[in-house]
């Protein structure tokens, strides 16, 4: 489930304007809700990174609906598509699959591709392989290349990322296969809180032209507090600061314990 952004809108004003510590426009709240949205999103992976091996180490609870590391992974999850890379022979390093900064062809929108995971190569023919395809370093696909013990198969293929002649989007796989396909992490589309004037020409909310907030409901709270943080230094209030940066550190806090 979404976070609300007229929800998030209309507590940052409330607390903002309960003792008269000024206002932020729906223009500076857009922006400050994408940022915190990035921040929080971006936060996923080295906190996951820490949670893992916390659960290597049998240190993590595993009880359900309490082990934090599959927490983030249920909140990244609704962000992972599978996609079909575009085969394409380069001017400077011969046959290479591409795959675009942007995936057009989601149902969710076009939306920028943060990370590629796993990457499927399928081999058609008899026998027909699909394999999941090792990631090396340009240098180890050479060596790897040049070995007649390890050099790659269509059951066991390598690849690597490469900057072709014009972008870096490119995978370079041994063998070449006839189809690739590969997960790939979205990047959540950016909240926005839309209105139409009124006959004040007040701001009236407007869900037609808005877009909510697309992490989980569970982030409430923690974007309210960070965009709390950033409205403290747009109308110079560092009290607002420490209170919100108390509350995002003890919200962290409890996430990674």
């Amino acid at each position: 489930m979404a976070v609300n952004v007229n929800t998030v809108y209309q507590t940052v004003l409330y607390i903002l304007n309960k003792e008269q510590r000024g206002y932020v426009t729906p223009a500076e709240f857009n922006s400050l809700a994408v940022q915190v949205q990035d921040e929080i999103f971006n936060s996923y992976f080295p906190n996951a990174n820490q949670l893992n091996r916390q659960n290597q180490n049998n240190t993590q609870n595993d009880t359900e609906f309490f082990n934090m590391f599959d927490e983030v992974s249920y909140k990244v999850a609704s962000f992972i598509q599978e996609i079909s890379l575009t085969l394409i022979n380069d001017s400077t390093i011969g046959d290479v699959f591409h795959y675009p900064s942007v995936n057009t062809t989601t149902g969710l929108g076009n939306r920028t591709i943060y990370r590629i995971g796993e990457v499927i190569s399928t081999y058609t023919g008899q026998p027909q392989y699909s394999s999941i395809t090792q990631l090396v370093s340009k240098a180890e696909y050479s060596k790897i290349e040049r070995s007649k013990l390890t050099k790659p198969t269509k059951q066991y293929p390598i690849y690597y990322y490469t900057k072709g002649a014009y972008e870096s989007n490119y995978l370079k796989i041994s063998p070449t296969p006839n189809s690739v396909n590969a997960n790939a992490l979205l990047k959540p589309l950016d909240p926005s809180w839309g209105f139409t004037p009124g006959s004040l020409n007040q701001y009236i909310y407007n869900v037609n032209t808005s877009r909510d907030f697309e992490l989980n409901i569970s982030e409430q709270s923690n974007i309210i507090m960070r965009i709390l943080k950033y409205c403290g230094v747009i109308i110079n209030d560092p009290t607002i600061i420490q209170v919100a940066e108390q509350e995002s550190k003890e919200v962290e806090i409890n996430d990674k314990s």
